[in-house]
Parts: C-alpha cells; sequence; structure tokens
C-alpha cells in the first residue's frame, strides 16, 4: 500500500487535508482518504500520522506487504502501531508478518509545542456521557486532563447528512452546558473497508484516532471511551490493549472508564440532569423526533430504558419517549448478538432489586434464547456453560468433526 499525495486543501474558513491511499496487493481500487471542518472550525494539521493511522490495519488485514508514505513519520506512532498489528495479528491467527514502512524520514514533534487540551468523542450515548460526567467530577477546570472539545464525526455511524444535523442540533445544548466545544469532522476513512465485521472487531478504535490526529493543531490528549468493562474485555477493535497505541509524540490516545460496566454507567449519567435530558444511544436515524434522538423502541433503547428503571431514573430520562415497559415487550425486542448479550447479563440483578422480577425474568428468557438454552435440553447446556465451561460442547464439536485439533478463528469478516 502507498500513501500519496498528502496535501491541505483548506480554503475560505474551511480547513481539509487527503491524501491518496493505493493498494499494492489487495485488488483494490485506490481511494481518497480525507478529513474536513466546516468553516470557523480548528485547522487540521496535515502530517502523515492521521493518513498512517486510517490505513495501517486495513493494509495488514487485507495482506498488503508494505506500507510506503510519501512523508516523514512519527517514530512513536509507528512503534505503537505495530504493536496494534501484533495484537491483530494475534487475536485472528494472521498467518503474515507485520507491514514493512517506507518512508521519507523522521518526523520530529511539532514546534512549538502547543498548550495542553483535552477531548473526546461525542456521540450522546452512555459510554460517551459517563466519560464527560467522570472527567467533569474528577478533573479541575486548571487541569491539563479536563476536557474542553467534543469530537463528533459524520462518515461513521451516522451517513444521512440532515439526520447528522439533527443529531448537532440535539447534542449542542448539552455541550453548552457542559462547558465543552464541539468539534464536527468529517472523514471517508471508514471506507477503506467499511464491513461492519471489521469495524467493531479491527478498526474503529484507528478510525477514531486518525480524527485526533488530523486535530493534532488543537488537541494534545483525546479519550476513547470504552465500550466494556475489565471483566468483559474480548476481543474488540477499541480496546486497552489497542487503542494506547495510535497514540503520537505529539497526540496521547486514552482508552476511558473500562473500570465502570455499562449499567455503572448509566447510574453514573443518570445522576446528571443534562445527561438525561439529551441522551441519545439510538442508530434509526429513521425514527428520530423533532426534540429527541432516541425511538424508544429498539434493542439499544430498550436495554438502556431498562438500567435507568432499575436505578429509578427512567421517569425523568426525557430522551426518551414514553413507552410501557414489559415482560412481552423485553422477548418480542431484544435480539441478542456476539456483542450486546453481555450488557443484558448485568440488568437482571438491579432489576430484581428494584422489585421488578417480571422484567428481570424476561430478560432472563432473551438470554436463555441467545444460549439455546430454553427448554429442558437447554438445562443440560446451561450446566455445561457455567460449571463446566463449555467443556461437553467442546467435545462434541471435535468429535464432529473428527479430530480434536481447534481450527484457527480468522475473524468475522476475515481473510482466510
Amino acid at each position: 500500500m502507498r500513501i500519496e499525495g498528502l496535501t491541505d486543501q483548506s480554503d475560505h474558513g474551511r480547513s481539509r487535508i487527503a491524501a491518496t491511499i493505493i493498494w499494492e496487493d489487495s485488488p483494490r481500487p485506490p481511494q481518497e482518504v480525507h478529513f474536513e471542518v466546516a468553516t470557523g472550525g480548528p485547522r487540521l494539521i496535515c502530517t502523515s500520522d492521521a493518513f498512517l493511522t486510517a490505513a495501517t490495519l486495513p493494509a495488514f488485514w487485507h495482506g498488503e506487504a508494505r506500507l510506503r508514505v510519501d512523508a516523514e513519520v512519527c517514530p512513536e506512532l509507528w512503534s505503537g502501531l505495530q504493536t496494534a498489528m501484533g495484537v491483530i495479528r494475534h487475536w485472528y491467527s494472521l498467518a503474515r508478518l507485520p507491514l514493512r514502512l517506507e518512508a521519507r524520514g523522521v518526523r520530529l514533534p511539532r514546534s512549538p509545542r502547543i498548550p495542553d487540551r483535552a477531548g473526546f468523542f461525542y456521540t450522546g450515548g452512555i459510554d460517551s456521557l459517563a466519560t464527560l460526567r467522570a472527567n467533569r467530577l474528577a478533573f479541575p477546570p486548571e487541569h491539563p486532563g479536563y476536557i474542553r472539545d467534543g469530537i463528533l464525526v459524520f462518515g461513521l455511524e451516522v451517513e444521512d447528512r440532515a439526520a447528522f444535523q439533527h443529531v448537532i442540533g440535539q447534542l449542542t445544548p448539552l455541550a453548552q452546558e457542559a462547558g465543552i466545544e464541539v468539534l464536527v469532522v468529517e472523514t471517508s476513512e471508514r471506507y477503506l473497508d467499511p464491513d461492519w465485521n471489521f469495524w467493531i472487531d479491527v478498526f474503529e478504535g484507528a478510525v477514531l484516532a486518525a480524527v485526533a490526529h488530523a486535530l493534532a493543531g488543537r488537541l494534545t490528549a483525546v479519550s476513547i471511551a470504552a465500550s466494556f468493562d475489565i471483566p468483559n474485555l474480548h476481543r474488540l477493535a477499541s480496546h486497552p490493549m489497542l487503542d494506547p497505541f495510535y497514540s503520537s509524540v505529539d497526540v496521547r490516545i486514552r482508552h476511558d472508564g473500562a473500570a465502570l460496566s455499562r449499567f455503572e454507567k448509566t447510574r453514573l449519567v443518570a445522576g446528571w440532569e443534562p445527561g438525561l435530558r439529551h441522551l441519545r444511544v439510538c442508530n434509526d436515524t429513521r425514527a428520530y423526533g423533532a426534540t429527541r434522538l432516541n425511538c424508544g423502541h429498539c434493542e439499544k433503547c430498550l436495554r438502556t430504558m431498562l438500567a435507568l428503571l432499575a436505578v429509578g431514573a427512567l421517569d425523568r430520562a426525557t430522551a426518551f419517549p414514553p413507552v410501557e415497559i414489559t415482560e412481552a415487550r423485553i422477548r418480542d425486542v431484544a435480539r441478542l448478538h456476539r456483542k450486546n448479550f453481555r450488557f443484558w447479563a448485568e440488568l437482571i440483578e438491579p432489576l430484581e432489586c428494584a422489585g421488578r422480577h417480571d422484567l428481570a425474568r424476561g430478560v432472563r428468557y432473551v438470554l436463555d434464547r441467545y444460549y439455546g438454552e430454553l427448554g429442558w435440553r437447554g438445562a443440560g447446556k446451561r450446566f455445561d456453560r457455567l460449571y463446566l465451561n463449555g467443556g461437553l460442547q467442546a467435545l462434541r464439536n471435535a468429535f464432529r468433526r473428527g479430530s480434536s485439533e481447534p481450527q484457527p478463528f480468522t475473524g468475522a469478516g476475515g481473510p482466510p
């Protein structure tokens, strides 16, 4: 892979940097990767950092032999990217060497150094708002780690411009109350590989870090909110074993909040009235209302509303429409998959403690359904999972294959 033609295309107050990505060993067409902020936003920095961070993992995943950069490279960033490739290689049993780097030379720290300034990725979700709320409770304004900017990115999860403008409009009042400035950045880097599985398993943290590097003229530290707490860590694109290794000499990347479970984060946000008014967890942009960003009917909305109910805050959470939550609704709406099932398991005890045994029963049902443990046949499977660590199922699978040798896992959506 080659990264060529790094250019600063800023004009009329708009700041835009771009580069061309040319695949060499994978049959993919050349692609332009750009980062852009609107007129009046901060000026982006046209170094190799943002493009190198965006391109390394897609190049490695798809079997490129080298990464040739038509610019100087920060040695601290490249060292970290080598570690990230090592982690991905180990997680997904990739039988290939890390990329070979070819560059013009070594990029030294920017001079003069800018004053310390911290930012975070501002989505409006539980993880994001918990990062902001915890920061406000722990850091005084004079501390360099005090968050002053919230980064909102177009081109990742919301791709409809009208819906994205609605998101900006709804999240800006909360930013004003919290004392942060919203930095809106547009990027095309996700399209280096738009596969959803690649995004959640490999790419997300690097994509966000690349945006942070484009903002190196303004920020010296950027936090990415953790999705999972320490007991539930697993192979994931944004992970404490990955995100900090996307740091450069100029911008430090933090993986924030892994000490708290999603339920504990919800409790933290529930004690903050502005957060309850502007919370945004819903991905169904078609269902956004004029004054709120949550449909109240999807799996993410239902899961969050159950947590808020358990902590006694749902009646104050005006970010959600009034919806009756029943056991039947849980059974009907909650379709679990390999990522979200962990969030449902932690709801049972709080709902029981809140006296909502009916809702806890509904949560148990959808978890049993996910594990295939409904009915009397499922009882044996549950016993195997809880007390034998899946040993019986592993033995059964080995017998079916005719071999006890484990098969290598390449990662969902990954190459053979």
